[in-house]
């Protein structure tokens, strides 16, 4: 994807800075904590419930950085990934039935690159110009340095998008939610720790990752996919349309720079 120091082609270095892609965070987040080893993990290891913007800045950030960073913003994410990933495991615990969990599974590391790639294709189909069926494929052959740099084998990413349909419908299959993942899902949207300008919008983002989630998935967290949520849902996915014919890129790709710029700082964490 580079060929030069900095310098990136392609189409996830094309559509990976697009603010509208944000729009799938809440997705990807709760697809990845349905997996029961995942959910588990971050609810014990993490802070995600009192500073959720600690995560998905974090995760920004590693998204930015290895779709248009620079070789050293790259390493940089990577070493804090893989530091912040090595004390996250236990064992079974077979008094409560908690499964065994660690972070450097490649397992897990191949469902949250997969949650990533699937939100950021789920928006850009809603809210980007639409790309043929080539490109569509290069995109997904793409997204395959979001696993390895978590250090997934790279023959663990399905080998073209009909394999990584399969794979993500059989994986949905074996999502569960329990009560801790459903209440750290609700204090996300509640953001009671979070800055009021941010607090506003969660209604909002809320309605749209409901609307957004595999209808099975949407069950386990016991939403309902009522006509308000679709409305207002379909008023988001309109207003990010218009953003992206409307704004200049400078605009668009803010949380791009604030992200980096987040990187160079060494304000991950």
């Amino acid at each position: 994807m580079t060929s030069t120091a900095g310098e990136h082609h392609g189409i996830l270095a094309r559509i990976a800075p697009e603010a509208s892609l944000l729009l799938g965070a809440g997705r990807a987040i709760l697809l990845q904590l349905a997996d029961p080893r995942i959910g588990t993990a971050v609810v014990r290891h993490s802070d995600f419930v009192e500073n959720p913007l600690s995560r998905l800045h974090n995760t920004l950030s590693y998204v930015y950085a290895l779709g248009v960073g620079t070789p050293a913003q790259r390493e940089t994410v990577i070493r804090f990934v893989n530091a912040a990933h090595a004390p996250v495991h236990a064992p079974r615990d077979p008094a409560t039935g908690t499964p065994a969990y660690s972070a450097r599974d490649p397992k897990l590391q191949l469902w949250v690159a997969a949650t990533l790639y699937d939100s950021a294709a789920v928006i850009s189909r809603h809210t980007l110009p639409a790309l043929d069926d080539a490109a569509e494929e290069q995109l997904y052959r793409e997204y395959i340095c979001l696993g390895q740099a978590l250090q997934m084998p790279a023959d663990y990413w399905p080998g073209d998008r009909e394999e990584f349909r399969r794979y993500f419908q059989d994986t949905l299959g074996t999502l569960q939610v329990g009560p801790e993942v459903r209440e750290a899902a609700e204090q996300l949207f509640l953001g009671r720790h979070l800055p009021w300008p941010v607090r506003i919008f969660l209604p909002l983002a809320r309605d749209l990752t409901i609307a957004l989630l595999p209808e099975e998935v949407r069950g386990l967290y016991g939403y309902e996919l009522t006509a308000t949520v679709r409305r207002r849902a379909r008023l988001v996915i309109r207003l990010a349309r218009w953003g992206n014919r409307l704004l200049p890129h400078y605009v668009r790709h803010a949380p791009k720079r604030y992200s980096l710029r987040r990187v160079d700082r060494g304000a991950l964490g």
